[in-house]
């Protein structure tokens, strides 16, 4: 009579080891760019306040059936919609090239208005935001028939 032996199939110590260290390699690799790409900073974030701020702008006017005010401050690099969308800072890196409302150019200007109007439509807005850290320029206006924002390389 034979007797069967029965053997505990399993991993051996080596197989998990290499396993271990596959993954730790690849989380350290990955989570980096995947946190980079998290974190909004210099130009994608302003571009993001800026459209997130006219997106408010035009939501207000149109839900509140109010004319409904975009406000910037050239002279620091901020903007607000009062009421809407708290005051934004561009970062440090981000320079205004141009700004011009309505055909006017305002960067010496202490305040500038875009208005939103409650048939969707707003006030001519052009701005030209430079990086300093790269040179990557946006030019983002307003289409004033629809009043929603529009981002081309510059």
């Amino acid at each position: 009579m034979k007797t069967r032996r029965h053997s505990a199939r399993g991993f051996t110590l080596i197989e998990i080891m290499m396993v271990v260290a596959i993954i730790g390699l690849t989380l350290t690799l990955g989570v980096p760019g995947f946190l980079r790409s998290l974190k909004k900073e210099g130009m994608r974030k302003a571009e993001s306040d800026l459209l997130e701020a006219c997106q408010a702008a035009r939501r207000d006017a149109i839900m509140n059936n109010k004319t409904t005010d975009l406000v910037f401050y050239p002279l620091d690099a901020s903007f607000e919609v009062p009421g809407s969308f708290a005051r934004a800072k561009f970062p440090d890196d981000i320079l205004i090239d141009i700004m011009g409302v309505n055909f006017i150019q305002l960067e010496k200007a202490d305040e500038a208005r875009i208005h939103f109007f409650s048939n969707g439509t707003s006030d001519e807005f052009t701005i030209v935001i430079r990086s300093t850290s790269d040179g990557s320029q946006r030019l983002i206006h307003l289409d004033t028939v629809t009043a929603l924002a529009v981002v081309e390389d510059h």
